[in-house]
C-alpha cells in the first residue's frame, strides 16, 4: 500500500493526464482519439531522446571524477566555467527537456548553479546544429544577431539568478538533485 501511495504521488500529474484523456475519449471520442494519438507520438520522441540522455548520464558519472567538473566548472572556474558550461549546452541536440537530467548530474558533481544556468540556457536557445540550419534560412546577419543577444542574455541571467538565489534556496536545489538520484 505504501508503494502505491510513492507511485501515485510521484507519478500523480501524469496519472491526472491519462483520467483526462479518458473522460475526453468517452465525452469526445474523436477529440480523444486524437489527443491520445498525439500523446503516444509525443511518448515515443521522448524514448527516442531520454535512453541516450541517461546511457551517457550514467558513463559520465561513472567515468568523469566529480574532481574534474569541479575543477572546470565547479564555484571560483570563473570565465573559464562559464565559457566550458556554455559549448557543453550549445554543441547539444535534442529538446529542452533532456537538459534537465544533465544539469541535475553537473549539480551532483559540484558545477556552480551560474554554470548550471548558463548551461540550460545554451541548451535551449544556441544549439550550434540549429544556428548552422538558421543561417541558411534567415541569413548570417540575423543569425549572428540572435546568437550574440542569446550570449549576453544567457550570462546575465545565469548571473543575476545566481545573485539573486539564496542560499537556503540553493542547497534545497542541491538536495533535489541528489534525492533524484537516490530515488532511480
Amino acid at each position: 500500500m505504501e508503494k502505491l501511495k510513492k507511485f501515485i504521488k510521484r507519478y500523480k500529474f501524469f496519472l491526472i493526464l491519462v483520467l483526462i484523456n479518458i473522460v475526453v475519449l468517452i465525452i469526445e471520442p474523436e477529440k480523444g482519439k486524437e489527443i491520445a494519438s498525439l500523446s503516444f507520438d509525443n511518448f515515443l520522441g521522448m524514448l527516442s531522446v531520454i535512453p541516450p540522455i541517461f546511457l551517457l548520464l550514467g558513463l559520465m558519472d561513472v567515468w568523469v571524477p566529480k574532481e574534474t567538473i569541479m575543477k572546470y566548472m565547479g564555484k571560483g572556474s570563473g570565465i573559464k566555467g562559464a565559457a566550458f558550461a556554455f559549448v557543453l549546452g550549445s554543441f547539444t541536440s535534442g529538446p529542452l527537456y533532456a537538459s534537465f537530467p544533465v544539469a541535475a548530474l553537473f549539480l551532483r558533481k559540484g558545477v556552480s548553479l551560474t554554470n548550471v544556468f548558463i548551461f540550460v540556457g545554451a541548451w535551449s536557445a544556441t544549439k550550434i546544429p540549429m544556428l548552422l540550419f538558421e543561417i541558411t534560412q534567415l541569413g548570417g546577419k540575423f543569425t549572428l544577431l540572435r546568437f550574440v543577444l542569446n550570449l549576453f542574455v544567457i550570462f546575465i541571467s545565469a548571473w543575476l539568478l545566481e545573485k539573486t538565489t539564496s542560499q537556503e534556496e540553493e542547497k534545497m536545489i542541491q538536495d533535489l538533485a541528489h534525492k533524484e538520484n537516490q530515488d532511480q
